[in-house]
């Protein structure tokens, strides 16, 4: 009896902890990119190619498609964004598409618990619908592939890649907003050396309001005891950019001595070739 016991005990253990593991089809995928000050986050999953014919084909044209394989690919958002100029709230959404030789219609969807396509199509749960191009590639691509690519501080675009198809569309994010609210609550209290130069960098590279900008940096070398190299490189950068080409010079020369002390070449050679540049 106690035998049999025993048996019993090690065919249950067997059926519940012998589990043959074997690798996905279409693996799953995750990435998250900073795009300025919002985050994006793609989730999917990767189907290959395997000698098919993939649009037209495995993919019918003009019907809509789960874009991808297994549950429903997702794009989430962490702050409002435009997509191709269409206004698109915060939160996190699943991409339909609907494919055709030239270009496709894409869905954002936002109901993001479907496998594949939803049984019942919803026109109401749509957050967001446009059409972009598509674009034939060279390059042929075996797995799936969703991309953030040509990212900038105020966009990026979405690239959809699989076998020799490629589709991009246009991001929008609001970082010109959040960093304008930042900075204004930030002047409002105690900023910091660092707050001002930061603002005044900014401002610089996104071309706005240079004057203000000259006030910024000059405030915040003022509370340095130590004119960090970096820092008057800045500030000969905004100098030149408000047309006081001199006084460019000659903070860009400081930078150069101070680069030349601390051992950073790039700097040095940075400095090197503005001087010799504004001084034409």
């Amino acid at each position: 009896m106690k035998h049999i016991f025993n048996l019993v005990i090690a065919l249950l253990s067997f059926c519940t902890f012998a589990q043959v593991t074997t690798p996905q089809a279409s693996p799953s995928a995750k990435t998250e990119q900073v795009v300025g000050l919002t985050t994006i986050e793609l989730n999917y999953s990767r189907p290959a190619v395997n000698g098919r014919t993939i649009f037209g084909d495995l993919v019918p044209f003009n019907k809509k498609w789960r874009t991808g394989a297994n549950a429903n690919t997702s794009i989430g958002f962490s702050d409002d964004v435009k997509i191709e100029g269409v206004a698109v709230k915060a939160g996190n959404y699943a991409l339909y598409s609907t494919p055709t030789n030239e270009s496709w219609v894409i869905y954002l969807y936002t109901k993001t618990d479907n496998w594949g396509l939803p049984e019942e199509w919803n026109e109401d749960l749509v957050a967001a619908k446009f059409e972009v191009k598509s674009t034939k590639t060279r390059a042929f691509t075996e797995n799936f592939s969703l991309q953030i690519v040509d990212i900038s501080a105020n966009q990026a675009k979405l690239e959809i890649a699989w076998e020799n198809t490629k589709v991009q569309f246009n991001i929008e994010v609001p970082t010109e907003q959040k960093v304008m609210q930042s900075i204004k609550k930030t002047m409002q209290k105690e900023p910091s050396a660092r707050d001002y130069y930061n603002a005044a960098v900014y401002f610089l590279n996104e071309g706005i309001d240079i004057k203000q900008a000259v006030s910024w940096i000059d405030t915040a070398m003022k509370m340095e005891d130590k004119k960090p190299y970096w820092m008057l490189r800045q500030q000969a950068l905004i100098y030149y950019q408000a047309g006081m080409q001199k006084k460019a010079i000659k903070i860009a020369e400081a930078s150069l001595e101070a680069a030349k002390k601390a051992g950073n070449n790039d700097y040095v050679k940075m400095n090197k070739d503005s001087i010799e540049k504004w001084k034409q």
